[in-house]
């Protein structure tokens, strides 16, 4: 079983500040972890739980070991595309047709469930933590936190826009201009659970956009950059601008001829990784369905 610790050796300058301080000021960690470490005694001060008010001497290391926390999904044979792995993070390439997590109307047979098999294959076991979402039919780069302090720097980093996603879509008609910015707001449509929809009194949302191909045929190939993460927000955007996306059935009209679902993949995300302080960049193919529908347009 593993389970992710942070360490650090105390230095001259900081000799005089108690270890509560120390971990806040080196790892950034939130209140509420701050009481979960205390009350399970997981702060270690050269191999020793140690209390937090205490003070350490130069050369000495703390070791912080994370709550051992767990999911309940049931775990179901579902194929995980794993991009990037490590003791405090999961990054997958997500196939179109699922949905991230279990809710009502999907209470099985979901992302989460695929990655608690995947986890039991692995003999690990953490909390499934989700950073970003995507809809049901989008694939593409999804991230998961192995902790709670992972999730809290990577919310963090998302509200000082700190983190870059970047989508790839084909959209119907041909986009005029080189690049543009859709600045409107959006909410739910009046009694409607699911459908969003451009409102004035709605949340603001910010979608930048930029032309990677016009097609004779009447379509765009466009690579779209969110700066807010409203539910639906590239697609009701695209929509409202005259532009849906190829196969959005909700926002625009089904063309199973030339994609059984709307043509949107998240390919790229970036962030500074919240424990090493690494940049990080990861990238995912376009899909094959994408693939065989621009040759389809070409």
């Amino acid at each position: 079983m593993n389970q992710s610790k942070f360490e650090y050796i105390i230095k001259e300058n900081d000799k005089e500040l108690p270890i509560k301080e120390l971990l806040k000021r080196h790892f950034g960690f939130s209140s509420r972890l701050m009481a979960k470490l205390k009350a399970n005694d997981l702060v270690q001060l050269n191999g020793v739980p140690v209390k937090m008010y205490r003070k350490g001497e130069p050369g000495d290391r703390i070791t912080v070991f994370m709550p051992d926390e767990k999911s309940n999904f049931e775990p179901e044979k579902i194929p995980i595309a794993v991009v990037y792995e490590d003791d405090d993070l999961l990054i997958i390439d997500k196939q179109p047709g699922y949905v991230v997590h279990p809710t009502k109307g999907h209470p099985c047979r979901t992302i989460a469930n695929g990655i608690m098999n995947y986890m039991q294959q692995q003999q690990k076991q953490y909390k499934i933590r989700f950073i970003n979402r995507l809809d049901m039919d989008t694939s593409g780069l999804l991230a998961v936190a192995k902790n709670s302090h992972c999730q809290d720097d990577l919310s963090k980093q998302m509200n000082e826009n700190g983190v870059t996603k970047k989508y790839t879509a084909i959209v119907r008609g041909v986009i005029k201009e080189d690049e543009g910015t859709v600045d409107l707001p959006i909410d739910r449509e009046q009694d409607d659970r699911v459908k969003r929809a451009v409102l004035e009194n709605g949340y603001p949302s910010v979608t930048h956009y930029k032309v990677l191909e016009r097609f004779e045929k009447g379509y765009t190939l466009v690579e779209l950059i969110l700066e807010t993460g409203r539910t639906h927000q590239i697609r009701v955007h695209m929509s409202h601008i005259g532009h849906p996306i190829v196969g959005d059935v909700l926002y625009g009209e089904a063309s199973v001829w030339l994609i059984e679902r709307q043509a949107l993949h998240a390919g790229y995300l970036s962030f500074r990784h919240p424990v090493t302080g690494h940049f990080m960049e990861l990238e995912a193919p376009l899909p094959d369905d994408m693939l065989s529908l621009l040759q389809k347009i070409r």
